[in-house]
């Protein structure tokens, strides 16, 4: 709604975020906390309550983790409420590291308590020592070492705290891949007889049972537009792996204008994954071998091709390999042949990327 109405929403933040959405000018609101879930007002309050010096507390910007959870009343403000605020990405401007901070919230709540016992223990027994004689440093530890979020990781745990994406669209992490075989943005499609090839993220998916059958409706989001796309029966029994919400589905079909809403409607006659999309539009996997080859049988053998037994006879699903030899005063690609086919899953082509020198394995497509 904001979009439409070119209104643009200014992230969570810990040290500017209030509880309620706040005006900044006339194209821009403030996102409101109250609207993580997890927090609730009474955790809201107390954190700006800290922020502003009510009470007697230390104002100011927060200035990280610890300095938060040192700050603001944690009677009030529990470690499931400020996990819920670190997956809104209410803590990016102090931690980018979103999973840093999230692994971090154990380590900050015990190092608060720490500095209350300390301040305690010098208020009872302050005889004139020096600061930190009955206690630790009051030097803050480093966030706690982790694995970074994926974009989906990231976004989707944002989604569990918001209710959508805000920092970015599932879609984006594979849009540079994806744009290769289907290049169509759904914001650009047109009324057509022409069959489209679209793709994008699943959305308000629901199942429903019509005089023709059931029927899986949804809306096929690329971040440019959505599009409702509408799968038959007979296609729903025989993909209904592939369609869950928020999975990337790339789908085949013909786009009209539906006269009920008024908007262009997708009617699916073909639908893929991302690892059958690369088996159907790509042209093989392109590895770059220096010196010695990578284990091209054991990896084969781990993601073998996909047989389909069809009226026609067996077909393999898969995709082929072609080496890139470089050699000081050569150079040459070999084709590996049928045999060599694999299922190009995303353990596949990592894999395949942690064995050629440099990464230097990638799909190769029409275009490429």
């Amino acid at each position: 709604d904001a979009k439409a109405f070119g209104i643009a929403l200014e992230p969570p933040d810990i040290n500017r975020g209030v509880w309620r959405f706040e005006p900044v000018s006339d194209a821009l609101v403030r996102y409101g906390l109250g609207a993580v879930k997890g927090t609730g007002a009474g955790a809201i309050e107390a954190i700006v309550a800290a922020r502003e010096g009510v009470a007697g507390q230390g104002g100011g910007a927060f200035r990280s983790l610890f300095d938060f959870c040192a700050r603001v009343d944690r009677q009030k403000v529990n470690k499931r409420a400020v996990e819920a605020l670190i997956k809104a990405g209410a803590f990016d401007t102090l931690h980018p590291d979103r999973a840093a901070a999230l692994a971090s919230v154990p380590l900050a709540f015990d190092w608060a308590e720490t500095q209350d016992a300390n301040a305690l223990q010098g208020g009872l027994f302050d005889f004139g020592d020096e600061p930190d004689a009955h206690g630790s440093s009051t030097q803050e530890p480093a966030l706690t070492p982790t694995e970074p979020h994926t974009l989906r990781e990231r976004l989707m745990l944002e989604k569990a705290a918001i209710g959508f994406f805000l920092s970015g669209h599932l879609f984006d992490e594979v849009a540079a891949e994806v744009r290769r075989f289907a290049p169509t943005r759904i914001a650009d499609l047109a009324d057509s007889r022409e069959p489209q090839l679209l793709a994008g993220i699943v959305t308000e998916l629901r199942v429903v049972n019509g005089q023709r059958g059931r029927a899986a409706i949804f809306r096929l989001d690329d971040g440019s537009e959505t599009i409702e796309a509408v799968v038959n029966e007979e296609l729903l029994d025989a993909r209904r792996d592939l369609i869950a919400e928020d999975q990337l589905l790339i789908v085949q079909g013909r786009v009209q204008l539906d006269r009920f809403s008024g908007g262009l409607r997708l009617t699916a006659q073909q639908l893929w994954d991302l690892p059958a999309a690369r088996a159907r539009f790509g042209r093989y996997l392109r590895v770059t071998v220096h010196g010695g080859q990578p284990p091209i049988a054991q990896l084969i053998q781990t993601w073998p091709a996909r047989r389909i037994d069809t009226e026609e006879g067996e077909w393999v699903q898969g995709l082929g390999v072609r080496l890139n030899l470089r050699r000081p005063r050569a150079t040459a690609e070999v084709d590996l042949g049928e045999t060599a086919r694999f299922w190009p899953c995303d353990e596949a082509l990592m894999r395949w990327r942690q064995l050629a020198p440099g990464g230097q394995a990638e799909v190769v497509y029409e275009a490429g």
